[in-house]
């Protein structure tokens, strides 16, 4: 199955990118977005397996919960609060979430 993880911003886009081993789109929510806007986005994916990977903070909470009832089968991948956004959590942080999920992730 084809994999589309959702992020909130190019940044975040930047940072997980070259992570990745395997064909995975990722999509930028560009911050807050209304529920006609992302089921714009998503609508193309719809039949990808979705992944969010938002910020652990209010505006990342509004998003999960807008996801939740727009594509309730998101699975959602939650940066460890003390860091708090997607850009500034460690790589190797982010690496252990992504295999988690069963992304597959350059070695080395």
């Amino acid at each position: 199955m084809e994999k589309c993880i959702i992020v909130e911003g190019r940044s975040d886009k930047l940072k997980i990118t070259p992570l990745f081993n395997e064909q995975v789109v990722i999509l930028c929510t560009n911050g807050t977005i209304s529920e006609d806007d992302l089921i714009e986005l998503l609508e193309p994916y719809e039949h990808y397996e979705m992944v969010t990977m938002f910020d652990a903070d209010r505006n990342g909470e509004k998003l999960r919960k807008l996801m939740n009832r727009v594509y309730s089968e998101a699975q959602h991948l939650i940066t460890p609060f003390q860091f708090r956004e997607v850009a500034e959590t460690p790589t190797k942080v982010l690496i252990k979430l992504l295999k988690d999920a069963k992304f597959i992730i350059k070695e080395g």
